[in-house]
């Protein structure tokens, strides 16, 4: 029994209850009674995996399926890895304690790019050959990935079977029934390939072949086996009335997100010309208020939790806020329930805002300005002006806030030395207004802290065609900041410009970047996004081996009229209307949100819809 040999090693290792399963919550079917298991892996550790909302959704809408079972699993740590390595146990998913090998379906969900070698980790863990040329064709052990990723997915195009482009919650039982189907007439890997590529948001890379022209960018890319040209990604068209679970798994330990989360809209109205979630995740749609509480209200209920937080990419554009938060802090507050707001925008802080976040609140309050000037603020798209900056930060002030957090990117397109000095003038000038508050908080001093991120370029975006910063540029740009900043009472962070590269390389690359995924991995590479764990020269070795030129990827301006590794996936909005937003950005011009006027990005038409 594999629990025997677990449990033998469980108190070797640091947080064992990420490794043994068994928490409220978690589902256990009679094997066998279940025709089709599907292992969800997330491909970083549990205490981060387990607050992923898509996991808990899907999770709980695949298990409402009575002869369907799905699993978790998640990668372990480096003492718990030691431990199965030497004592032979393969990866396993917490439910049953099976080998993963043993499943029907083994996906991964792909949220960002540093954990890439995670996945081929986890592969060789489990035993699974890693290339999917090298699976027999045999109809088990469907490796597939979903989640923001795999919008540019080729960089791991070798390893997976199956990418599923959008929203996971139909079109995952509609690739299982078929899977059912298939395996009951005994079917092959790629006769089920073959049939799943004809459903809507599948795509199968193995049926897709890139033709490169002598300079290194794509001349065509040839399908085989019947495959779609193009692969079109999959919504839900009713958000309010898309399954959502009234329960989740309570882990045993402590994770990065131990609350309920409640999810309150999809989409973005925004168009920030560098926000790739702001685009993938189009069209725009909410929940109403009375489904968000509902759901609220049912989650506290069945897991215990005393703590909510409100899931979106800007919660404070949801049409009923107000009616939402009222109703909301009603009964968080009769109940002792905490109540988070994580995404808060500067334009639309208001007063009566404030009061609802000061009844659940006593943290500080972070408002993303991302750029240091208006002419910068206006390229990206932001839509933010100083007035309205100055004006948050006022309310902010005179309800009792004594500090305040700022989010910046450092390397944007038409970026100058100006608009990084930019930055230390707009905190200078939100410290003179502090102290020209007659009703500030007595007896404290204002602190500023600015967070700087190092700007990636991503697919899908008006920004994908922009070459990122060199090391050089950025550092510059840092210290420069550093010398602009004269007083204590503001702090700045800022990212390793290292792991921005490297970042950059992975989601903009292309299919023959999977060799040195694959060469970095050998190497040792893994959890990429830890400090700890960050081998940038190991990465640097395993491209310079397999003869890859990073600079082609991060630092060349990608032409519009050149096809983009990721062009033949469809996410509603159109190339067309990327490169105009990418040529009014270099105009310093901005674009209204979708709200107040449709700039045309395609996908209203696509949908057969108005979005509003």
């Amino acid at each position: 029994m594999l629990k025997d040999k677990i449990e033998k090693h469980l108190l070797e290792v640091q947080k064992p209850s990420r490794y043994i399963g068994g928490e409220v919550g978690s589902v256990i079917k009679d094997k066998s009674k279940v025709d089709v298991r599907f292992a969800f892996c997330f491909p970083d550790t549990y205490d981060i995996g387990m607050s992923h909302l898509g996991m808990k959704i899907l999770y709980s809408l695949t298990n409402e399926r009575e002869n369907y079972w799905c699993e978790r699993c998640f990668a372990p740590s480096e003492d718990f890895e030691a431990v199965m390595r030497e004592n032979d146990i393969p990866l396993y998913a917490l439910e049953s304690l099976d080998p993963i090998k043993d499943f029907d379906f083994i996906g991964f969900t792909m949220q960002y790019e540093l954990s890439y070698a995670n996945v081929l980790n986890m592969l060789d863990l489990a035993g699974i050959p890693i290339f999917s040329k090298d699976r027999t064709q045999e109809l088990t052990q469907i490796v597939i990935a979903g989640g923001p990723c795999v919008c540019n997915p080729e960089p791991l195009a070798d390893f997976f079977d199956i990418c599923v482009l959008g929203e996971g919650e139909e079109v995952n039982l509609e690739l299982m029934d078929l899977y059912y189907e298939l395996k009951k007439e005994g079917a092959t890997r790629d006769e089920f390939l073959r049939k799943a590529c004809q459903i809507e948001g599948v795509y199968v890379p193995k049926f897709y072949e890139f033709v490169y022209k002598d300079d290194g960018t794509i001349d065509h890319i040839e399908t085989t086996n019947g495959a779609p040209e193009v692969i079109r990604k999959r919504i839900i068209r009713d958000l309010d009335k898309v399954y959502y679970p009234d329960n989740f798994v309570v882990p045993f330990t402590e994770i990065v997100q131990d609350r309920v989360s409640v999810e309150v809209l999809r989409g973005c109205i925004r168009g920030c010309r560098f926000c790739q979630a702001g685009f993938i995740y189009r069209p725009f749609r909410e929940k109403h208020a009375e489904t968000v509480c509902r759901s609220a209200k049912n989650l506290c209920k069945n897991t215990g939790y005393d703590e909510i937080s409100l899931a979106s990419l800007s919660t404070s554009d949801h049409s009923e806020i107000d009616p939402m938060l009222t109703k909301l802090l009603d009964y968080t507050v009769s109940e002792k329930i905490n109540l988070s707001l994580p995404s808060l925008r500067v334009d639309n802080f208001s007063e009566s805002l404030l009061e609802k976040i000061k009844r659940v609140r006593k943290s500080g309050l972070t408002f993303a300005a991302e750029g240091g000037t208006q002419r910068l603020r206006d390229v990206i798209n932001k839509n933010v002006s100083e007035e309205e900056i100055m004006n948050t930060c006022r309310i902010a002030f005179e309800g009792g806030y004594s500090s305040v957090k700022l989010y910046f990117m450092m390397g944007l397109p038409t970026e100058t030395d100006e608009d990084i000095v930019g930055i230390a003038e707009l905190a200078n000038r939100i410290i003179d207004l502090y102290y020209s508050i007659e009703n500030r908080p007595k007896g404290r001093g204002v602190q500023i802290s600015i967070s700087c991120a190092t700007f990636v370029p991503k697919p899908f975006t008006p920004f994908q065609f922009e070459p990122q910063d060199t090391r050089e540029m950025i550092e510059h740009k840092q210290k420069l900041l550093l010398d602009s900043i004269k007083t204590k009472k503001i702090k700045v962070s800022y990212h390793n410009p290292d792991v921005s590269m490297l970042e950059v390389i992975l989601a903009k690359g292309d299919r023959r970047l999977c060799k040195a995924v694959y060469a970095a991995w050998k190497k040792g590479c893994k959890f990429d996004s830890w400090d700890e764990y960050f081998h940038f020269d190991k990465w640097l070795e395993a491209f310079e081996e397999c003869g890859i030129d990073t600079s082609f990827y991060a630092n060349r301006r990608f032409e519009y009229d050149e096809i983009l590794p990721w062009d033949h996936l469809d996410y509603l909005v159109s190339k067309e209307f990327l490169v105009r937003e990418n040529k009014t950005a270099r105009q310093s011009k901005t674009t209204p949100n979708c709200r107040l006027r449709c700039s045309g990005c395609g996908v209203n038409k696509k949908v057969g819809r108005e979005c509003f």
